[in-house]
């Protein structure tokens, strides 16, 4: 049997070491060949059942289900994170996916919702649905995604519906370096949404 070029070598033991779940496209093995090359790579993966097909040029190394007998639909965050290296952009949840990320609801989003510095783009992809809104640079980019994440969420919630509980989760949620990153990054958001921050990271302002 001929030997397989190194570059798919390479390839095909870095997803052996993904974990399962784990989203890729050909970006992220730019290290190691063309596009080209690392897409016929991924796609020979695929005829022979090592990985599964998302969408054109997305796929997963999918996880088996016991309780449900088949392979579970992939995660919507690793999908967005995917595409988000794929496209190179910077995004962070948004509306219920931010609520849903930081405890702030229990309710899983139809439509998993993200910022980005990029195009306004939404994905159906049968069970996951993806939306990418545009936002302006100065509200995303060079930010931690934490610090997005959370006034992303206290829009979503609006400045009239934030009480101590919601506060009080946050402040549970957040580690103390996330708080410490949130009261240096967030203090040019609205005047209401720095206030709710103050409150939140309270400890960290001593």
């Amino acid at each position: 049997m001929p030997t397989r070029p190194k570059y798919q070598q390479e390839i095909t033991s870095r997803i052996n070491d993904y974990s399962k779940g784990i989203v890729f496209s050909a970006a992220d093995f730019m290290d190691v060949a063309d596009t080209d090359a690392i897409n016929k790579t991924l796609s020979r993966l695929s005829e022979e059942g090592r990985i599964r097909r998302i969408t054109q040029g997305l796929y997963d190394v999918p996880e088996f289900s016991n309780l449900l007998q088949e392979y579970a639909v992939p995660r919507p965050d690793m999908v967005a994170e995917a595409l988000a290296r794929k496209f190179n952009w910077t995004i962070a949840p948004c509306g219920d996916t931010a609520l849903n990320a930081l405890h702030l609801s229990t309710q899983v989003p139809n439509v998993w919702s993200y910022v980005s510095d990029g195009p306004y783009r939404k994905y159906d992809l049968g069970n996951t649905k993806l939306s990418f809104k545009t936002v302006k640079q100065r509200e995303i980019s060079g930010f931690h995604r934490i610090t997005v994440t959370v006034i992303q969420a206290l829009r979503a919630l609006g400045k009239d519906n934030i009480t101590e509980k919601e506060i009080n989760i946050l402040k549970r949620v957040l580690t103390e370096d996330d708080k410490k990153i949130i009261l240096k990054e967030g203090l040019n958001a609205t005047a209401w949404i720095v206030q709710i921050i103050k409150e939140i990271c309270r400890e960290e302002e001593q």
